[in-house]
């Protein structure tokens, strides 16, 4: 297998019965349609069926539809003739010709064309099409294996896709759970790209995350899957002192004090619009009426643990989503709970 399939790692329920259906598929000589969100491995899971068919000896060639154009998409999937449009110089070798005795992976294979997906299905049938500009019809021994993030049969009802290609493409369909259906899998693969990374860099061991990073890792709701958790724990260990475990994770790069607001300021410049200032004799805000004298440090130590606690509550204990609720970041957050020993109540 590819130095990628170790990437393949998980424990969960979820992920076994994944590479279950994998194991169970793989030596069939069928179509195969990968479905899941972004980043959760899908031309992975099409690698691994590749290898443990029979065609491993074979190529296994990628193409992602959403890449390039419909025309150069046809021409890269079925070749051309010479002549067949200007700059066609000589005979191109499509994709299921360059696979043939092999397997096909095509990612987002929901972007493409009507014409594009009628040529799939006779392929698919047949193993029969023509290059472009050709009227030779050619064979091959191909094996298909499809990915989307999208709903094909919403898109066929739509009339967006065609039902007949859906039906021979799903002969069988694997759905890859999300990382977040995934929560004994987050800090394996965290440390196994933790561990990558270092030996990358040239240090001689991991030290390991903190409590605080491995239980930020764990409650973060990973919108980008796989994908975004390694970029995330490279970023943390590559800027982590060699010696400490890693502690800060950064999970938006974007995020500083100084971002641009994305405001069009005057005259559409993209400069935000200066804060007027505001007159001295007007009052900008209203403050509750205190009995005075009053200990302001406990007034605002108190308004500031209900607010908390409030934000907690609405947000079913889920610390990163309080935060947001607060406008904080998770680690400031993380530094109120301690600040008013927080931690111990939502422990208890």
């Amino acid at each position: 297998m590819t130095k990628e399939q170790d990437r393949l790692l998980g424990e969960s329920p979820a992920i076994l019965r994944v590479l279950e259906e994998v194991s169970q598929v793989a030596p069939l000589e069928k179509p195969v349609l990968i479905v899941g969100e972004r980043g959760t491995g899908k031309e992975l899971i099409a690698s691994r069926v590749h290898f443990l068919s029979n065609r491993w000896e074979g190529q296994f060639l990628k193409m992602n539809c959403a890449a390039i154009s419909e025309t150069l998409l046809e021409t890269e999937l079925f070749g051309h003739e010479a002549g067949a449009f200007t700059g066609a110089s000589k005979t191109h070798h499509g994709r299921f010709e360059r696979a043939d005795g092999g397997t096909l992976f095509l990612d987002e294979v929901a972007n493409t064309s009507p014409l594009v997906q009628e040529k799939l299905l006779r392929v698919i049938e047949y193993g029969e099409y023509e290059r472009v500009g050709g009227n030779r019809t050619l064979t091959c021994d191909v094996r298909l294996v499809a990915a989307t993030n999208e709903d094909l049969p919403t898109l066929a009802e739509q009339g967006r896709f065609r039902y007949d290609l859906l039906d021979r493409l799903a002969f069988d369909v694997i759905t890859l759970p999300p990382l977040r259906a995934r929560e004994e899998d987050i800090l394996l693969l965290g440390e196994h790209f933790a561990i990558t990374m270092a030996n990358e860099l040239g240090r001689e061991y991991f030290p390991g995350f903190s409590a605080d990073a491995r239980e930020a890792l764990q409650a973060y709701p990973w919108p980008g899957n796989v994908r975004e958790l390694k970029n995330v724990v490279e970023r943390a260990v590559y800027r982590n002192p060699f010696e400490t475990p890693v502690d800060d994770i950064t999970f938006d790069p974007f995020e500083s004090p100084f971002r641009p607001s994305g405001d069009l300021g005057p005259a559409g410049t993209g400069a935000s619009e200066p804060r007027r200032e505001t007159d001295a004799a007007e009052p900008t805000s209203s403050v509750p009426e205190q009995r005075l004298p009053t200990d302001l440090k406990a007034e605002v130590q108190a308004f500031e643990i209900a607010m908390i606690e409030q934000a907690m509550t609405s947000a079913r204990h889920n610390q990163r989503k309080a935060a947001a609720l607060l406008g904080l970041t998770y680690h400031q957050l993380r530094g109120y709970l301690k600040k008013y020993e927080l931690l111990k109540r939502e422990a208890d």
